[in-house]
């Protein structure tokens, strides 16, 4: 019936959605069976009626123009972690996280450490599922082969203390120093090597130049299927006054650092579709997915 999911029980599982959603998950069965291709081509569909629609697409340029020097993205908490994201960005890269399902996640950039209790809660998640799917006896955290890695040139004490003191905290490695330098480089890389499946982050000087350096740095990393995820290529696309403070403005910040790099790595393709989904987003033409 259309419009409709129902749902079928079997000694307390659900075993069947029907409609848009096939599940089944019994010890009976090897595998679960999910089937959203009617909603994602409705999601596709949307999406594209969105990205054509002038007056919509102008109004959600004209809120970003007006929300940065507010700090409306500084209004946020992920698990009582101040998080300097937008909503819409923490909700995209949740589907990324579950979707992607990596292994590793590098965050370059750390702050308050919002996104990294964020990436932290969502790969523990991943865990729980698979011990659910498993039919594991006990779920065993301390036990985790998935980890976020965060990189800042400067872990202040008190942020440091309450990361390493959250519940997530089993999940997070931090390293302190500058993310271009090649002592961190190296340490990165070489913690990458030990994981099958890694999903980057930029998110910390935003110069074209520093940008730039990180992007030929780690987006090397990023596995095939999975996103090196440029924030703030929104620096970009709004008025130079919203910066007069900061080294980055338009022509030198993440985005123009992001189709630089684009001309030589042809390893990578811009997502534009998430942008045209979330119509607000610090990272346009930041979603970057790893082709081959």
């Amino acid at each position: 019936m259309e419009g409709r999911v129902f749902l079928i029980f079997e000694q307390g599982k659900i075993i069947n959605l029907t409609h848009h959603i096939l599940l089944v998950k019994d010890s009976r069965f090897k595998s679960i069976i999910i089937n959203m291709t009617e909603f994602e081509k409705e999601i596709a569909e949307r999406t594209k009626k969105i990205s054509g629609n002038k007056k919509l697409n102008e109004i959600s340029s004209k809120f970003m123009d007006e929300t940065v020097i507010p700090k409306y993205s500084y209004n946020f908490l992920w698990l009582g972690r101040p998080i300097i994201q937008y909503p819409q960005d923490m909700v995209a890269l949740q589907e990324i996280i579950w979707n992607v399902k990596p292994d590793l996640i590098i965050e370059i950039g750390i702050a308050h450490g919002g996104s990294l209790i964020l990436s932290a809660s969502m790969i523990a998640m991943l865990d729980i599922a698979e011990s659910i799917e498993g039919n594991q006896k006990a779920y065993e955290p301390n036990k985790s082969k998935r980890k976020v890695l965060g990189v800042d040139i400067d872990i202040r004490n008190h942020n440091r203390a309450s990361i390493e003191s959250h519940p997530m905290s089993n999940w997070i490695e931090m390293i302190e120093g500058s993310s271009i330098s090649s002592d961190v480089v190296d340490q990165v890389t070489n913690i990458a090597k030990k994981y099958n499946k890694v999903l980057v982050c930029l998110d910390s000087n935003h110069t074209h130049s520093h940008v730039l350096q990180e992007l030929k740095s780690y987006a090397n990393l990023t596995s095939i299927g999975s996103y090196c995820v440029v924030f703030d290529t929104m620096i970009e696309d709004v008025p130079a006054a919203v910066f007069p403070d900061r080294p980055w403005g338009p022509g030198d910040n993440p985005k123009t650092a992001v189709h630089e790099y684009l001309k030589e790595d042809l390893n990578f393709e811009i997502d534009k579709s998430i942008h045209q989904k979330l119509l607000i987003t610090a990272a346009p033409d930041g979603y970057l997915k790893r082709i081959k």
